[in-house]
């Protein structure tokens, strides 16, 4: 009997770790009380593994992506995008409607919806963030705010500042009165910059908000440790009922691609970004994992800072256009997911102008081009490249040394250099580059988003210049304008096309690729459809 009894026993205890093993990721829960439910053989906390850490937590305050894929689950915006595309839908407004002059929209809130600490979503709520952005005088506009000057024509008592005022009509209607209309305004409403916080936790924490972020979003901010893993819990009275379906939501540091993918296949974590193109096509033969494609909707590019020399000259731009083989960095870096750039907006979108011949890889006439320039001999520079992988730039140093030994074709010698992700964004935006690897997924499916915020003067401005080429073309500019404010969407088509020509003439970047990222996960991960922002919410993401 006893014998009988302890062989049951030790049965019993190896399946029990069998059945442990299947639960998950290392860091994962295995219990799930979604909807008052309990199942412990489904896995509810959910570990994305991605290259580099956040910035900071302040949504208003940054724009890199791996910030704002945290934000994106913390807050919410007036208005958002739809699943798998731009187009605009109710969010904490329920409703809106813009004056026949569009120079007044009126935003109708949704009621009974709280900040994570408690507080009351309500007017005096949107107030206080509109004016946080946009006035430099607040006393809580601490810090850069960088998306509000890029999409806004700049701040409060600027000559070219879109919006007028922001007043609360009650307490659950909010009108927004801008200066001149604005052709893009909704669309930039939902960008995740815009997600509307806790006025009563910024007061609390000032500097310190983007490290104790309080918003209404699906998932409350529960620890950061520094570059290592961001903790989410579910927030359990979220406005949209049901939702979250995840327990737990963490953030997982890991910068290196292939030791990212090796944590997937261990189970350390349970999706992942930044795939190398080799681990794809492993990825796609594992009955275990899935791949998911992001809808292309960016450019990776190399942006000269056309305030220092050689690359004021126009001809010496031109030169290294004509140097790099994108093809080949396509075929080396990107296992086909990505074509070749001739444009700084990607061919998804209205207003490409398609009719734009690229340069042609052609070293003869690269050197031709340098010899016109008065470099006949070339020169040398530094080439800096981003230290954590991004969607339009996979492998930032490995890409930098395709780059580099192109150049030397032509004579052009580079030293290569990178920083900390942080400092990288803080020294390119003040223009301490020479060269550098940058990229811009889309946030709101307009040309605006592109070529406004990263080529036009306005953004052309240290310590946060969106334009990190420093290029500052005056024609360029008033076309960019007139198509901002226009509502005419075949006028702004038209004014993007010649927008295009004139950026194209003057090459103030070398436009690289534009790329279909993908991200890998598990088979038994649902409801995740990756959006061609860059910027995904995990509300609706659960494991069956």
């Amino acid at each position: 009997m006893k014998k009988g009894l302890s062989l049951f026993l030790a049965i019993l205890f190896l399946l029990s770790i069998a059945l442990t093993g299947c639960g998950g990721s290392k860091e994962t829960a295995t219990s799930n009380g979604d909807q008052g439910k309990s199942n412990t053989n489904v896995q509810s906390t959910l570990v994305f593994g991605r290259g580099g850490d956040s910035v900071s937590l302040d949504p208003a305050n940054v724009t890199d992506g791996e910030s704002l894929n945290v934000t994106q689950n913390i807050f919410d915006t007036l208005v958002a995008y739809k699943e798998g595309n731009t187009e605009i839908e109710p969010a904490l407004a329920e409703k809106w409607e813009t004056s026949a002059d569009g120079l007044t929209w009126t935003f109708h809130l949704r009621q009974g919806v709280k900040f994570h600490d408690g507080t009351d979503f309500n007017a005096d709520a949107v107030v206080f963030n509109f004016n946080r952005w946009m006035d430099k005088k607040n006393p809580y506009h601490k810090g850069d705010f960088p998306y509000y000057g890029y999409m806004f024509g700049g701040y409060k008592g600027d000559k070219g500042h879109v919006i007028k005022n922001v007043v609360a009509k009650d307490p659950y209607t909010v009108e927004i009165q801008l200066n001149v209309p604005q052709g893009p305004f909704l669309n930039n409403l939902a960008m995740p910059a815009f997600a509307i916080a806790s006025p009563e936790a910024i007061k609390k924490y000032g500097e310190k908000f983007g490290e104790n972020p309080v918003g209404t979003g699906p998932f409350v901010f529960k620890q950061w440790i520094r570059n290592d893993k961001i903790i989410l819990d579910k927030n359990p009275n979220y406005w949209l009922k049901g939702y979250p379906l995840l327990s737990q939501l963490i953030f997982k540091s890991i910068p290196d691609n292939q030791a990212r993918f090796t944590a997937l296949q261990s189970g350390d974590i349970d999706m992942m970004d930044g795939v190398n193109p080799d681990d794809v096509t492993l990825a796609k033969k594992n009955p275990a994992l899935q791949v998911w494609l992001r809808p292309s909707m960016n450019v990776g590019y190399l942006a000269f800072n056309t305030q220092k020399p050689p690359f004021n000259n126009v001809k010496v731009r031109q030169a290294l256009n004509m140097a790099v083989n994108k093809q080949a960095l396509i075929d080396a870096f990107y296992n086909g997911l990505a074509e070749p750039a001739k444009n700084p907006i990607p061919p998804s979108l209205w207003g490409y102008n398609d009719a734009i011949q690229d340069y042609s890889y052609n070293i003869e006439e690269a050197k031709k081009l340098l010899t016109e320039a008065g470099y006949p001999n070339g020169f040398t520079t530094d080439l800096w490249y981003m230290p954590v992988p991004r969607p339009y730039i996979p492998q930032g140093k490995k890409i930098a040394e395709a780059i580099q030994t192109e150049f030397e074709k032509i004579g052009v010698k580079t030293n290569l250099v990178t920083e900390e992700w942080a400092t990288y964004l803080d020294k390119t935006g003040k223009g301490e580059h020479t060269m550098a690897l940058f990229g811009w997924t889309g946030d709101n499916g307009d040309p605006d988003n592109f070529l406004y915020v990263l080529l036009d003067k306005d953004n052309a401005k240290a310590p946060d210049a969106g334009n990190i080429s420093f290029y500052k073309n005056d024609k360029l500019h008033e076309i960019l304008i007139k198509a901002q404010r226009s509502s005419d969407q075949n006028e702004r088509t038209e004014l993007y096309k010649q927008a295009q020509e004139i950026i194209h003439n003057d090459a103030p970047w070398i436009p690289l690729v534009h790329s279909t990222p993908p991200l890998v996960g598990k088979k038994n991960i649902v409801g995740f459809n990756p959006h061609p922002t860059g910027t995904d919410k995990f509300t609706k993401v659960h494991f069956e």
